[in-house]
């Protein structure tokens, strides 16, 4: 993948590293030549207790990308010709339901994704969200049945020197394990002027290929970083996106996501009218954290202000879902829309309270096209698209005024064939600027729209702009 390949200029996932070993004093007396057996086994180390805490929650991940040669040389038209290049990855699932949190650059412009399980079990999976400034993604498969979740930790009490593990698809032998230590902490790390990671985990630990977007744990099985890259030509300089910044970023990916249906789902999209903040307590003698979510802010008129929620609170459930974290918050509003009512509890004062918060449609849901109309941009483009704020695209072009994030792409579909991808987003059709799917459906019910195929296309992918055609199906 084009994204991960430039990974490799200067964070290359390098050569792998022989694991370092656990060291042990001498066995125990009671396992000394001729005694009883007893119940301990000292083969039983902190990490093979780390890896059957957590290995049924990392998934395995194999995608497909159709290689284009993009634009001609003047950027008029796309080429139809194409290969296919085959990836791997790692991903960590995070509610059973089967969402995964992974790298962005392991999903950037693939056609096809599929995951494996620990049990062997192979699924297809798809992109639901991205956050690409945090080089993180969102997965949803439909296993049929609850996954295993990865428990959660912290890296704001992370020790330089403690043991790490981190599992991952390595080479593409899946659920590698290998050991480390955390070698250094808030490292910042520049690829290229473009791209940059900021205060990263570094640790010793063997990354290499297809274990990006893997977990590195440390000795109580707890998640306190995503692997992303290792220094290229180094031995044993690997890095890892701390897991409070996972957090922040997949509870967004999740608030932004309709269900998995993009603008299909946008008139059910729903909203809380709060905001919130993690809190983490460290320093317990054992080693451990406290883990609570806080109310941050409460918007007036809402559906948190009218369950009665005000700023302080502590949420620790919402409907089935026991709330430690943003990320779980969101967990328990996932795949509820509009006019459900959820049950929460919180914490005031050091006292529980039970109250229920009815959710309500969000302002994007009212400015989305209906249904009838994404099912024509779905037949006619092969399109699913969903409005951007101005702020969001002009972040990659100052000239910009908003777009149309293309969310999904019909495999038999004009725009596919058209070059056009998922996460790309879509400034201009025919003559027009495209910011709301409405100015879509006017270029489609143009009169003289046959006389006018293909239309000229618009888009703005990693930055830049770029056109092509696309013949729009009668």
């Amino acid at each position: 993948m084009r994204t991960h390949l430039s990974l490799l200029a200067a964070l290359l996932l390098a050569a792998p590293l022989s694991a370092q070993p656990i060291l042990t004093g001498p066995a125990p007396a009671a396992y000394a030549a001729g005694s009883p057996a007893r119940d301990w086994n000292p083969r039983m180390t902190p990490v093979v207790e780390v890896v059957k805490r957590c290995r049924n929650a990392v998934v395995n991940i194999h995608s497909e990308r159709s290689a284009r040669n993009d634009f001609s040389d003047d950027s008029s038209t796309l080429s139809t010709s194409q290969n296919h290049v085959n990836g791997m990855g790692t991903g960590i699932v995070i509610d059973p339901r089967g969402y995964i949190i992974t790298n962005q650059h392991v999903v950037d412009e693939v056609s096809a994704l599929h995951v494996r399980l620990a049990d062997g079990t192979s699924l297809p999976a798809r992109v639901v969200a991205r956050d690409r400034e945090a080089d993180l993604a969102l997965l949803k498969v439909d296993a049929g049945y609850p996954l295993s979740v990865v428990p959660l930790g912290t890296a704001s009490d992370l020790m330089v020197g403690e043991t790490v593990v981190a599992i991952g698809n390595a080479y593409g032998y899946e659920h590698t394990v290998s050991v480390g230590v955390v070698s250094a902490v808030g490292r910042d790390v520049a690829l290229n002027k473009d791209v940059s990671y900021k205060a990263l985990i570094q640790t010793d630990a063997s990354i290499n290929p297809g274990n990006s977007g893997g977990p590195l744990l440390n000795v109580n099985g707890d998640l306190i970083g995503v692997n992303v890259a290792i220094r290229a030509g180094a031995q044993g300089i690997g890095f890892a996106i701390p897991v409070d910044a996972v957090i922040k970023s997949a509870a967004a990916m999740m608030d932004s996501h309709l269900d998995g249906a993009g603008a299909a789902q946008a008139a059910q999209a729903a909203q809380l009218g709060l905001a919130v903040k993690d809190d983490v307590q460290t320093g317990r003698s054992d080693g451990g954290f406290t883990r609570s979510v806080v109310v941050d802010r409460v918007d007036a008129g809402g559906p948190a202000a009218k369950a009665g929620l005000q700023r302080g609170d502590v949420v620790t459930r919402a409907g089935d879902t026991a709330v430690g974290s943003s990320l779980d918050l969101q967990r328990g509003f996932l795949e509820h829309i509009a006019g459900d009512h959820i049950a929460l509890t919180i914490r005031r004062n050091g006292a529980e309270q039970q109250t229920e918060l009815v959710l309500e449609a969000t302002h994007t849901a009212v400015a989305a096209s209906t249904p009838s109309g994404d099912d024509l941009i779905w037949r006619k483009l092969g399109l699913r698209l969903r409005s951007v704020s101005a702020d969001s695209v002009n972040h990659d072009n100052p000239q910009l005024q908003g777009g149309l994030l293309v969310t999904d792409v019909r495999p038999d579909g004009p725009a596919l064939d058209a070059g056009v991808h998922k996460g790309d987003v879509l400034i201009g059709l025919h003559q027009f600027a495209m910011t709301t799917p409405d100015n879509v459906l006017y270029v489609l019910n143009l009169p003289e729209l046959a006389s006018l195929n293909p239309l000229r296309f618009y888009i703005l992918r990693n930055g830049q702009v770029h056109k092509g055609t696309l013949a729009a199906a009668d």
